[in-house]
């Protein structure tokens, strides 16, 4: 399959993921939880587990709730590298480690850039979160991510 950039992966012939692709995401939604220094915070996240999920991701969206935010399940551990084409809203990406450590993170990225966010390192998991969330939380790498997804992946 080729990539988009975005470590999110298109169909065959490259075609993006189908409208339909968000509402689907949007009934997966359910509580992942990061625990920092400063104690414990819940997201109501969306999932994004299939190729055209992670491939339209955030994508097109205007707005997101401050406690909201999409968790992709990368399905290998490897370098995951994400652009902001056709993404309004400023983000914080987490990019996560197999067992829910926060590997590195990409906070406050440009909406609407095609400049690549790489991991720097190979990651399970990628987390979403509404720009500057990360700096709020005082989220920093080795901080503990938990999701049954992640769980799941153990």
């Amino acid at each position: 399959p080729a990539g988009d950039g975005r470590g999110r992966w298109r169909g065959p012939g490259g075609r993006a993921a189908p409208e339909s692709t968000a509402a689907s995401a949007a009934a997966q939604r359910s509580e992942l939880t990061v625990t920092t220094a400063g104690g414990v915070h819940r997201y109501a996240v969306e999932l994004a587990l299939t190729a055209d999920q992670r491939s339209e991701g955030l994508m097109y969206r205007r707005e997101m709730a401050p406690d909201h935010g999409m968790l992709f399940d990368m399905e290998r551990v490897a370098p995951a590298h994400f652009w902001m084409r056709n993404t309004y809203i400023s983000l914080d990406i987490i990019f996560i480690e197999k067992n829910g450590r926060v590997a590195t993170i990409a906070a406050n990225t440009e909406p609407l850039s095609e400049r690549m966010i790489g991991s720097g390192v190979p990651v399970r998991f990628v987390l979403e979160l509404v720009a500057g969330t990360a700096a709020k939380i005082g989220l920093a790498p080795g901080d503990r991510v938990d999701h049954p997804v992640i769980a799941a992946a153990q």
